[in-house]
């Protein structure tokens, strides 16, 4: 018996030492771990199993997340510094204001097809999967809401005071009230300007702000070690909130967005191997923990710093094209919000019974478009926009209450999708503006 004792003890520190080698390094698996064992905990606290009172499961809850905000309170407060750092370095290490307006253009065109795209998507699956058919006695139950808090679209007079308005008049107030529209025009011009100067000029100022953006990495290092405790804390959160009844009352319309959001990063990975060469599988092992990341925090700003350091160290991507693309992306495109919201859309005109026409349809891809770029990188944006999506096609705003249970849920699945856009385009822009270096063609090659 006393060998066998002394046995398993080592077997047991044999195991541990394994698993614990298994894990190191490892990101995406710690990510993974944290999240199934946040949903563990949360459905035990949660009103699916109810092991404890809901408010005490709320409360404990509460502060499971801690955490996850702590986290995502951290990397937000460098944002800022961050993608100025990020985008006036990356446009200024271009190699003149031609090439810099090639790639502007190549970029912000990719990003509006691709988000277009992305809402006739929606549109599509959402007309062929039906998923309001079953839920159409839901209609005269659903409460009102106050979420119809959105900006209304611009008229033809109003415009050009819009267009305006884009450029911060006081850039330190733009940074202060997280306008990140704002805050990347203020980069762009900044970046451009540099880039017309004579480099003596322009030298102390690009040193500055590469030790700004070291700063900024430093802080993200940091950070990242809470990485896995956070998502445990923000999925347990959440699971202890709605339960899992919630989430299978909707599954209809949760798998219809899933399902269009799958046959986005289908048409993203075609996209890639078609015009980049890059195998798909290969891609998403590149690029899995930033995606993990941003399912788990629900915020492409979140993630932007591992983006740019996966598209630069997986992607073979260069610093001049990363940190211009990641940023711009994180702040104009919103591919699965669209797709998102086009279903969405679709989701509560069946419900309400209202047939929506090709009009109708073609103005919902063109509100998506218009309301993506710029909107916040921030979780739950998506549900102001689309209360305004709602409004312009005359579908009642008030059903977005049916749906808000499991937003948090799609939120994590779009933003997936929006960060995977954002790293496409990254390669796509690496590999049409050409001379690639040796060192950089590596991680494709591995």
């Amino acid at each position: 018996m006393a060998e066998n004792n002394s046995y398993y003890p080592a077997q047991l520190r044999h195991l541990n030492t394994y698993l614990a080698g298994l894990v190191k390094g490892r990101l995406w698996l710690k990510v993974l771990i944290g999240m199934f064992l946040g949903l563990v905990v949360g459905t035990l606290l949660g009103p699916s199993v109810g092991l404890v009172e809901p408010d005490t499961g709320t409360l404990i809850g509460n502060w499971l997340a801690f955490p996850g905000q702590l986290f995502l309170a951290t990397i937000q407060m460098i944002v800022i510094p961050l993608v100025i750092a990020s985008v006036v370095r990356g446009l200024a290490a271009s190699e003149n204001l031609e090439q810099l307006r090639k790639l502007g253009l190549r970029v912000t065109s990719f990003f509006v097809i691709t988000t277009a795209l992305a809402a006739a998507i929606g549109l599509w699956i959402g007309g062929l999967m039906n998923p309001g058919s079953m839920m159409k006695s839901l209609a005269t139950t659903v409460p009102a809401t106050d979420v119809t808090a959105g900006a209304a679209m611009p008229s033809v007079v109003e415009l050009p005071q819009t267009l305006i308005g884009l450029l911060p008049g006081n850039p330190l107030d733009a940074m202060v009230e997280g306008q990140m529209l704002q805050v990347v025009i203020f980069s762009i011009i900044v970046g451009i300007a540099l880039v017309s100067m004579e480099p003596k000029n322009s030298r102390p100022m690009l040193d500055l702000l590469d030790s700004l953006q070291q700063i900024c990495m430093t802080v993200v290092r940091w950070a990242m070690r809470l990485a896995p405790l956070a998502v445990f804390g923000l999925m347990a959160q959440l699971t202890a909130t709605i339960g899992f009844t919630a989430m299978l009352g909707m599954a209809s319309y949760v798998a219809t967005v899933v399902v269009g959001l799958l046959i986005m990063l289908g048409v993203y990975l075609l996209i890639l191997k078609l015009i980049a060469g890059q195998p798909p599988l290969q891609f998403l092992k590149d690029s899995r923990d930033v995606l993990l990341l941003a399912f788990s925090t629900s915020s492409s700003a979140a993630v932007m710093p591992l983006s740019i350091k996966t598209a630069e160290d997986k992607l073979g991507v260069r610093p001049s094209v990363s940190q211009f693309v990641i940023p711009l992306g994180a702040t104009i495109n919103m591919n699965g919000t669209a797709l998102y919201q086009a279903v969405a859309t679709i989701f509560l005109a069946q419900v309400y019974g209202i047939d929506l026409s090709t009009g109708s349809m073609a103005l919902v891809v063109a509100m998506a478009v218009g309301a993506s770029i710029g909107s916040p990188a921030t979780p739950g944006v998506g549900i102001v926009i689309l209360a305004m999506v709602l409004q312009t096609v005359g579908v009642p705003p008030s059903g977005i209450a049916l749906i808000m249970g499991v937003d948090r849920i799609l939120d994590m699945c779009r933003t997936a999708i929006n960060v995977t856009g954002d790293l496409v385009t990254c390669r796509l822009m690496e590999n049409w503006s050409g001379k690639r270096l040796p060192s950089e063609a590596l991680p494709q090659d591995a």
